[in-house]
Parts: C-alpha cells; structure tokens; sequence
C-alpha cells in the first residue's frame, strides 16, 4: 500500500492489549494515521486517540452503553452498546 489510512480501530483483548497499544500504535504514528480508536469490549470502552505532530494524544474516552460521537465520525452517532455484542 501507499497510501496509509486516516484512521484505524483496536479490538483489545488481554493477549494483544499489549502489541495494540505500544507496538501498533507506533506503527500507525510512523505512518501518519491521523485517528485511532481502541475498543475494549470486556470494559466496555472507546478511547479515541488522534495524531499530533507524531504523537498520540487521547482526545476523548468512553464508557459503557449509550450514544456517542466520535471523531473522524463525529457526525454519525454511535450507539457503543452494538460495539459490545
């Protein structure tokens, strides 16, 4: 690929929690991913990180069910207990 994506979601779960976190998230910085969402479906969280000169800065987090909307989709609500089943 050439062309990077502008934003990537994480499925976390306790074996790659680690890897998505540290490893992949670094990855995603190098090659300019502009939004990252990291989805933990036992705690029931969104954590949405964006890119700023190189870093990841969360932006916003969420927890349990109810709507919510979040950036790069921002103007799609979401409703976070479907993410969750």
């Amino acid at each position: 690929m050439t062309l990077s994506p502008d934003w990537i979601c994480e499925v976390l779960s306790p074996s790659t929690e680690t890897l998505d976190r540290n490893e992949k998230l670094r990855i995603y910085a190098r090659e300019r991913v502009a939004h990252a969402w990291l989805v933990d479906p036992l705690r029931k969280t969104l954590e949405v990180l964006v890119l700023q000169s190189g870093t990841w800065a969360p932006l916003i987090a969420h927890e349990g069910d109810g709507k919510v909307r979040a950036p790069p989709f921002d103007a799609i609500e979401l409703e976070l207990g479907a993410l969750w089943s």
